[in-house]
């Protein structure tokens, strides 16, 4: 190497990870607060979910498997056993399998923390109380890996999960089957609650909360069918099952880039485009999946692109757009300059 050249920057192996997009038996979806002083989205708004654990998921495909970077049985009970670690809300089938199993708030609570510590295998855990966690209930709805720029990266699948619409979020004193989502204790969330993906996209665009962009453009995405109730009457069962089955309609698209990618099979790693002179927003792409499925044929959204200015407390004004129209809007700006 000669005196002048520069050292090959490395680059940071995506570590596995899953989250649940948890949608309530109302039809809203569950955010979690992040404490201030996480090492990973701090201060943030995001769906449960966390790194991948060989010793309770089972075996991790390797860096180069090219199941690392699919769904697969490990990503799917990860994703179970980090909702029910963050949330305690526990996606598994009890009584042959006909509805969500029951658990006693004061068991689920220690459960949670011994779980979390790694004093408690999950999948005993839940076989020992006659359960079966709910793997087929996972829906895949795209997978994102960290650019490469960045010092931690991972490879995240995505999940949509429908709570029983026969099921309603009371108290956990009326032993419901699904009881209200908490924290963890401030352990690595302070807060944990359903709203309408319409209520938390609002909130993010003033700037009320932080939303990184996989959060707030999947939400951007399930906003149009999730809608909340526009009367003081509640919507009906009916009502409620036939947005649901709006979503999965549109799950089997490809999302209008006319290249025949199911949501499940996505994969974004969002790059900057250009930087728009007009608010200083990045404009990021999503049709890149990331260096390690480079020439693997897969890829992202080509129709949609993230608007987003960083800043040291995290990721303001973001907006999702149509690729075309920032495109022509810059090219537009730019001549008249």
């Amino acid at each position: 190497m000669s005196s002048g050249s520069k050292p090959k920057k490395t680059v940071a192996e995506p570590r596995p990870s899953a989250s649940i997009l948890l949608i309530s038996p109302t039809n809203e979806i569950l955010l979690l607060h992040r404490v201030q002083t996480s090492s990973s989205f701090p201060s943030a708004h995001v769906f449960p979910g966390g790194n991948l654990s060989a010793s309770q998921d089972g075996e991790i495909p390797s860096p180069s498997d090219e199941g690392r970077h699919r769904d697969g049985k490990a990503y799917r009970v990860g994703a179970i056993r980090e909702c029910f670690e963050e949330s305690g809300i526990l996606l598994a089938k009890g009584n042959g399998g006909t509805s969500l199993l029951e658990v006693e708030e004061a068991e689920r609570e220690k459960a949670r923390k011994e779980i979390h510590a790694g004093k408690l295998k999950f999948g005993d855990w839940v076989k020992e109380r006659g359960g079966v966690m709910d793997t087929d209930g996972l829906i895949p709805f795209t997978r994102w890996i960290t650019p490469t720029n960045l010092p931690k990266r991972f490879t995240t699948q995505m999940y949509i999960y429908f709570l029983p619409l026969t099921q309603q979020t009371n108290s956990i004193a009326s032993k419901s089957v699904i009881p209200v989502p908490t924290s963890d204790g401030g352990v690595e969330h302070t807060a944990a609650l359903f709203a309408a993906c319409k209520t938390w996209l609002e909130q993010a665009s003033k700037n009320e909360i932080i939303l990184f962009p996989p959060q707030f453009y999947l939400m951007h995405l399930l906003s149009p069918f999730l809608t909340p109730s526009s009367s003081t009457s509640p919507l009906s069962k009916e009502e409620l099952q036939g947005q649901r089955d709006r979503v999965l309609e549109f799950l089997t698209g490809d999302g209008g880039d006319g290249k025949g990618v199911k949501w499940g099979e996505k994969v974004m790693s969002p790059i900057g485009i250009l930087m728009r002179k007009s608010d200083g927003r990045s404009v990021l792409g999503l049709e890149k999946p990331g260096p390690e499925l480079k020439d693997s044929g897969r890829g992202g959204d080509e129709k949609r692109v993230v608007l987003v200015k960083f800043s040291r407390e995290g990721p303001r004004d973001v907006e999702v757009r149509e690729r075309v129209e920032v495109l022509r809007e810059e090219k537009e700006a730019a001549a008249k300059l």
